[in-house]
């Protein structure tokens, strides 16, 4: 923006005041900028939002962000008793914790939020989706980095656990109630406990997987162990053939398998009982 080095006709301000009133023009404009774009946010990521209103009044994620926005900032001038004075009374008012010293960037959106907690050394990217129940936590009590770092569109499920200074990379998922221990990569699902990778989804696959239809690593590496052995079974078979010989099968563990195949199928019918 340019500065004029004039005497301001209409007010008789100085140079330095006129730099004063353009920094404060700039500062709210950004401020309401922001403001403007955490709404947006909430439309875009909450289908049951309904007006700006209710947005601005009823949604405890957004209370919270803003509060630690301006703790983080007090933060960073060393004001770190006001700082974690403004987290508790946040905490109290939205029931979630967020560390002043935690990093966090633009379009960020906590769901619900009841329950969530950000450690102190968090580093959380631009445009990430957090659901009630998450904890980005440490495992030890050395002073240096030891919580998760989020990167950028990254989704992270209800009740999840993101223990340690890992890395979860750009636009992965993480599935409800998962325990993250290790680096997740980009572009990855991740879901369990401890969380398992499911891979190869494009942008496009990603955001079309919905919370209950993610994969299942551990019921993907079960069909490919059956679909192994039922392969050897039929060459046995024709081996025993060949050589005049002929098992009687046995009915009940043949049944049984079945039953764990059909558990771990990809077409689960949870009326008839499959599924956890």
């Amino acid at each position: 923006m340019a500065i004029s080095e004039s005497f301001c006709l209409e007010c008789h301000l100085c140079p330095i005041q006129t730099v004063s009133l353009d920094n404060n023009r700039i500062f709210h404009m950004k401020f309401y900028q922001t403001i403007k774009e955490d709404v947006r946010t909430v439309f875009k990521k909450d289908p049951a939002a309904r007006s700006v209103v209710e947005v601005l009044t009823c949604y405890p994620g957004l209370h919270a962000i803003w509060m630690h926005r301006i703790a983080h900032f007090l933060w960073k001038k060393n004001r770190t008793f006001l700082a974690r004075l403004l987290s508790h009374i946040s905490r109290f008012l939205t029931n979630i914790e967020i560390h002043p010293g935690a990093i966090i960037g633009q379009r960020f959106f906590i769901d619900h939020g009841a329950g969530v907690v950000i450690g102190e050394t968090a580093e959380i990217g631009d445009d990430v989706l957090m659901y009630q129940g998450v904890i980005l936590g440490g495992v030890t009590l050395q002073k240096k980095k030891r919580h998760p770092t989020i990167g950028n569109n990254v989704m992270i499920g209800a009740g999840t656990i993101i223990l340690g200074p890992v890395h979860i990379g750009d636009g992965a998922r993480i599935g409800a109630a998962s325990l993250v221990i290790k680096d997740v990569p980009s572009h990855a699902i991740a879901i369990g406990v401890p969380a398992r990778l499911g891979m190869g989804f494009s942008g496009k696959e990603l955001q079309e997987i919905t919370e209950n239809r993610l994969p299942d690593p551990i019921a993907d590496a079960f069909r490919i162990i059956s679909s192994e052995i039922e392969a050897m079974e039929k060459r046995l078979i024709e081996v025993e053939r060949l050589q005049g010989r002929h098992a009687e099968l046995d009915r009940i563990m043949e049944q049984k398998k079945q039953e764990i195949i059909r558990i771990f199928s990809q077409d689960e019918d949870f009326s008839a009982g499959t599924g956890i």
